[in-house]
């Protein structure tokens, strides 16, 4: 893998101007079929994606839709995105919307998700971190990226994030929300360790593998409105409920892609349970809302189920005020923008809050950004 001489200058702006954009996609031109992949393979691993040799059960297929474009999104499509590549980052996410630090989550492309093959799903994602240091990273200092790991082998994805680690514009380890084991299961340890040696975060996302607790709805609609958030919200209760805040209390999670109103929900339901069946978990040494504060964050997008002044009281009520990062979720149909998201009528603090500094407070990585 390549590497690059620094991760980018400080921030040289009016440091009111700093966005930092929590969840950004790079695609890939041949999307999901992976075969831009191919180059970067051992050749026993190039056969499985060049159909000359090779059966696996690979990642899920992604659900194809299409929806209007809504008020508050970027122009931008997928099918520019793709065809664009990094010129097209730099227009629509740092040029037109301003954003200061991109991090990039990948082309929903989880190699954790894959149902067999462990080794292969491995090798993928040990490409695809290649891949991405070349067409992305190399080329533009103000993205960072993420390790992608096949959490099938937690041995071999602790050792991919402290290969991967080394290269200064890394920031964060990313999954899926998807698992056939509950995050927060023991055996995922490796993995948590590996992240917190490395100053790293752990961003999980939801993918076509992300279901809803009934199945397939009959409408993608109720699958957008449900799938995410009810899945983030098992993962995280997994998470706090099988002590892995109290095994690994430096560790840094960020929900992407679930909403916001969730997070206010689980704190005060899970509270009650705690205070009612502690004896149940009595590993767990804190509220869990203690380490939702402390230890978790959720990206704002999709910011517009609630307005700004709903959001603010929120916040408020329950003392989330270093929970929420910024994402526009380029180059998704319903991409926020900062501006509609975060507008002047919000309270400078939380409006700053979300912008950059529980950013920097959430990645260790960026914590040197304002020099």
């Amino acid at each position: 893998m390549t590497s690059v001489a620094g991760a980018g200058p400080s921030w040289a702006g009016p440091v009111d101007t700093l966005l930092i954009d929590a969840d950004v996609h790079e695609p890939m031109p041949q999307g999901h079929s992976g075969r831009d992949l191919i180059p970067y393979l051992d050749p026993h691993w190039q056969r499985y994606l060049s159909g000359n040799g090779g059966m696996w059960l690979g990642l899920p297929n992604p659900m194809s839709y299409t929806s209007p474009m809504v008020a508050n999104a970027l122009r931008a499509e997928w099918s520019d995105a793709a065809e664009g590549g990094v010129e097209a980052l730099r227009r629509y996410v740092l040029e037109e919307e301003q954003v200061s630090i991109a991090i990039l989550n990948g082309p929903v492309f989880y190699p954790s998700s894959m149902r067999t093959d462990p080794e292969f799903a491995h090798a993928l994602a040990a490409a695809y971190n290649d891949y991405q240091v070349e067409h992305w990273l190399d080329h533009e200092p103000r993205l960072r990226g993420s390790v992608h790991v096949a959490a099938q082998r937690p041995d071999l994805a602790a050792r991919e994030i402290d290969r991967v680690a080394a290269h200064p514009q890394i920031v964060q380890v990313v999954l899926p929300l998807a698992t056939h084991v509950q995050w927060g299961d023991p055996a995922y340890q490796p993995i948590w360790e590996a992240a917190v040696r490395n100053d790293l975060a752990v961003a999980f996302h939801h993918d076509a593998a992300t279901n809803t607790l009934l199945g397939w709805p009959r409408y993608v609609i109720e699958w957008h409105t449900v799938a995410a958030p009810h899945a983030a919200t098992n993962q995280l209760m997994s998470l706090i409920c099988q002590g892995v805040f109290d095994r690994n209390p430096q560790l840094k999670v960020i929900m992407l892609e679930g909403g916001i109103v969730w997070i206010q929900w689980l704190m005060w339901r899970l509270d009650q349970q705690y205070r009612e069946m502690h004896a149940n978990i009595p590993w767990v040494k804190r509220l869990p809302s203690e380490h939702i504060r402390d230890n978790v964050r959720a990206a704002t997008q999709p910011a517009t189920e609630v307005t700004p002044r709903e959001f603010a009281q929120l916040v408020e009520m329950t003392g989330t005020e270093g929970v929420y990062l910024f994402a526009t979720d380029y180059p998704h149909y319903d991409a926020d923008s900062a501006a509609v998201v975060l507008p002047g009528s919000l309270p400078d603090e939380l409006r700053r809050r979300v912008r950059y500094e529980n950013a920097l407070a959430t990645y260790p990585r960026l914590a040197g950004l304002l020099g």
